[in-house]
């Protein structure tokens, strides 16, 4: 069966950006997790069909591969110099691959020579995990628990693939050796054709009795949990690996890994700009002109801040290593705080006399106090 196109899979253009595919991504694999379809049995293969197409297409390398050569590219061992473009196997015209016709023209010499064994272990596929923490969890740092569903091996047989008591028996067909050659003597020399060996799919052995929770596939689907510990500093985008937390490999391969990506909620109160952390707070006029002390919130808790006579709107305050804590130690960023001089409104008579009063002294014309331009002009040229 055919596999779907990884861009239509995804719903993007084929120039589509690194930027639009992996937010692409993001909703469908959210759409899709078996976590949040439990009742749809359908999820769980879209959602690797997503995590393959992601895989393929957030990697440079592999996408201009896949670009090129269709999903043959992406395999691995793919060779883009080996006459792939000219169908499968090479000359695909022919109905058999080059080695073949280089065997018909010089006696055999090459196929033979170059004939692959059976197949042997493939590491698994790596797993991608989308995990949301909160602002100070990213400060300070946590351990989470997820859930991931990834294949094992399994345990009843040890990822053989064969009932308990039982193992695998060699190939009858193709000796053990996963591929079955063929010779026919031509005018022009002999002509051999090697193929992988239907009875065993190339494996080099057969199970006769299969393991009754395996079905003989060596693998099982488990949904684990897995504490992930997310480091103090951990920026949003963040990636975390853990090693072998990917699916079970193939034929004795190792695991593959997981991936964490972290994202990191924002908060109604403070930004981050690398280590700092930014935050605004309002002071009356009378706390900026005549200076304060006010509480303010901070990640550690709350924070004296001293405001100092005359503070302008728009002066910002540093307090010293009350930022985001550094990812590898060594310290802490700042917490740069921002004054915003708010200006009352819905002034009561006596506020108003006192506040007219104060620019009386400071020679500042305010309200109905201030002349107009016209009416300056007037009382100059005496009208």
């Amino acid at each position: 069966m055919n596999k779907r196109d990884y861009y239509e899979i995804l719903g993007v253009p084929r120039n589509a950006s690194e930027s639009e595919i992996r937010k692409a991504y993001r909703k469908l694999a959210r759409k899709y997790h078996p976590d949040a379809n439990p009742d749809d049995p359908n999820a769980e293969e879209k959602f690797k069909e997503v995590n393959e197409a992601y895989e393929v297409l957030s990697d440079p390398e592999k996408r201009s591969r896949y670009d090129q050569f269709g999903h043959a590219g992406t395999q691995t061992g793919f060779d883009p110099g080996g006459f792939g473009g000219f169908g499968e196997g090479g000359f695909g015209g022919f109905g058999t691959g080059f080695d073949d016709i280089f065997d018909m023209f010089f006696g055999g010499m090459s196929s033979g020579q170059r004939a692959q064994t059976r197949r042997g272990p493939e590491r698994g596929n790596d797993l991608r995990f989308d995990l949301e923490i909160t602002f100070e969890e990213a400060a300070f740092g946590t351990e989470k628990e997820i859930r991931v569903p990834r294949t094992e091996k399994c345990p009843t047989c040890d990822g053989t693939g064969a009932r308990p008591g039982t193992t695998p028996s060699a190939c009858t067909a193709c000796g053990g050796t996963g591929q079955v050659r063929t010779t026919q003597r031509t005018p022009f020399g002999q002509f051999v054709n090697i193929r992988t060996c239907e009875r065993c799919g190339g494996e080099g052995w057969v199970i006769e009795s299969p393991c009754p929770e395996c079905g003989g596939n060596g693998r099982v689907r488990r949904t684990r949990k897995i504490k992930v510990k997310i480091p103090a500093g951990v920026d949003d985008g963040s990636r975390l690996r853990i090693g072998g937390g990917g699916e079970a490999g193939i034929r004795g391969g190792p695991p593959g890994d997981l991936y964490v990506f972290v994202t990191v909620k924002p908060h109604p109160l403070f930004e981050r700009q690398g280590h700092n952390i930014l935050s605004e707070v309002e002071v009356g006029l009378a706390q900026a002109a005549l200076g304060t002390e006010i509480e303010i919130p901070t990640l550690g808790g709350k924070a004296e801040l001293k405001i100092p006579e005359g503070t302008q709107h728009g002066t910002t305050f540093r307090l010293r290593g009350k930022g985001i804590p550094h990812l590898r130690g060594g310290g802490r960023g700042d917490h740069y705080v921002k004054v915003k001089v708010k200006t009352p409104t819905k002034l009561s008579k006596k506020e108003k006399e006192l506040l007219r009063e104060f620019a009386r002294l400071r020679k500042e014309p305010v309200g109905s106090d201030e002349k107009g331009f016209f009416q300056k002009m007037r009382d100059a040229l005496g009208g």
